[in-house]
């Protein structure tokens, strides 16, 4: 049975695209493994599939350099990518990992095929050329959330890796642990962590994610100005943040959010405060930023946003971040396994959708939920995603992306709400239905609203543009 941890689904990295970004620039550190020890004189990089199509916006070729040359996704500084990269087209030579430069241009050494990979619609190869003319030829596959698995390997890169206490896959497997432990939810997740990770680790793990989105959030809220790439998006949480809140200066993020707790809490003010939130992340993201995949960079937004609508607008536990991070996590989990977070795959029902409801899972156990009435509202919150295309502008994760993320964070509380409000025992779907009918959907859903741009508003912005 295969198993995800929790800290599998939630990843610190760096913009626009979990998929296209992160997963390739992860493929990139994985092929420099293989070519320790061996005189480099060329790497030739072909894109298939999706990552063809919608690479450039989503700066897949951007990654794959940035990992090639040995950066660190979690780590590299974000403010110097673009003069590394500057620096690669203007030297045309590639430093592989820092040990050996090679004769390398951009716009002939990667390649944007027509063609897709039989596996996956996002595959790619990476090409070596040796001193001794022998050549490794390695396929990857970035099969979303920063996923990532090679050709002829384990289709699945977690699958079998865990031993977990209550093994889980689905709903119906939870709910059974549930039972016969005599724990909920959260306690069930957090027993199958402290089989790979000691609870310090846990907290730490936990802090480095919260304090990873807080960076974001204020981030997007501090930045003015217009996001790269060429549709010429103008950033809004700045206009947004100032209009709600007194122009004073705060020398941290908790100083910022204490602010925010002591203002105008009306209806009208959590709403755009919710909007704010969710828009600054994905703002950030799009300027390939530092943001954490939850469970997908191109849904990043959503739990930020409904994490800290919890700790700003209602009564909370001390506890309730690590609960809330848990909780999502395995709802996430549970929809990889059953189905995809892939939007190359499934649309942007795989994004938003599975963010919005791991958000209102998180959410309704903080807010005193039963864990039938956590899963209640996961159900309830993809339910309203089902169907929901992947067509960004120009390949860009823009529009209709930045502003899905504020959809995806309202529609996760008003799930939480209901599921709240009412009895699971009258629902009428289960959570266990909803990610089999999520995964029959996006099977039957067109290529063209899978992120490749070839269908939805990615084919009539130049209709709207010439209009205005």
């Amino acid at each position: 049975m295969e198993q995800i941890s929790v800290f599998d689904i939630f990843k610190i990295g760096v913009g626009p695209s979990s998929s296209h970004t992160m997963g390739p620039w992860c493929a990139a550190q994985q092929f420099l493994e293989k070519l320790r020890g061996k005189e480099l004189i060329s790497i030739q990089v072909k894109l298939y599939g999706s990552l063809s199509k919608t690479g450039k916006g989503h700066g897949t070729d951007i990654a794959i350099l940035l990992g090639l040359t040995g950066h660190n996704v979690k780590t590299i500084a974000v403010n110097k990518i673009d003069k590394y990269i500057q620096e690669i087209k203007v030297n045309k030579r590639l430093d592989v990992n820092g040990s050996q430069l090679i004769d390398f241009s951009p716009s002939t050494n990667i390649e944007f095929l027509q063609e897709k990979l039989p596996f996956h619609p996002n595959g790619m190869s990476l090409i070596a050329g040796f001193k001794d003319g022998s050549n490794l030829e390695e396929t990857y596959y970035s099969i979303g959330g920063g996923f990532v698995v090679q050709e002829n390997q384990e289709k699945d890169p977690v699958k079998n890796k865990y031993v977990f206490p209550y093994p889980i896959a689905s709903e119906k497997d939870l709910l059974k642990h549930m039972t016969s432990s005599k724990l909920d939810i959260y306690n069930v997740v957090y027993q199958n962590e402290l089989a790979l990770k000691t609870e310090d680790e846990i907290n730490k793990s936990v802090s480095e994610l919260w304090a990873a989105m807080k960076f974001s959030i204020y981030n997007g809220c501090h930045k003015n100005g217009i996001l790269p790439g060429g549709l010429n998006v103008v950033r809004r949480a700045f206009n947004i943040n100032v209009g709600l809140i007194e122009d004073e200066q705060y020398t941290t993020e908790d100083e910022w959010i204490m602010a925010i707790k002591n203002c105008d809490n009306s209806f009208s003010n959590v709403t755009k405060w919710v909007s704010c939130f969710a828009l600054a992340v994905n703002e950030e993201n799009a300027a390939f930023g530092r943001v954490v995949t939850a469970p997908t960079n191109g849904a990043a937004g959503v739990i930020p946003a409904v994490l800290l609508y919890m700790l700003c607008f209602t009564e909370t536990k001390a506890n309730a971040i690590k609960e809330f991070i848990l909780v999502a996590g395995e709802i996430g989990s549970l929809f990889k396994k059953g189905s995809t977070i892939s939007a190359a795959m499934g649309g942007c029902q795989a994004e938003i959708g599975v963010s919005s409801a791991m958000a209102a899972a998180g959410l309704t156990y903080c807010m005193g939920g039963s864990s039938k009435q956590v899963l209640q509202a996961a159900e309830i919150a993809m339910e309203h995603h089902l169907g929901l295309t992947c067509d960004p502008i120009m390949g860009l994760v823009q529009v209709p992306c930045i502003e899905r993320n504020t959809m995806g964070a309202m529609k996760a509380i008003t799930a939480s709400q209901i599921a709240l409000a009412g009895s699971p025992e009258i629902a009428k779907v289960t959570l266990d239905q909803v990610i089999k009918t999520m995964k029959e959907t996006a099977a039957a859903m067109s290529d063209k609203f899978k992120e490749t741009s070839e269908g939805g508003l990615a084919v009539n912005i130049s209709v709207a543009v010439s209009e205005c």
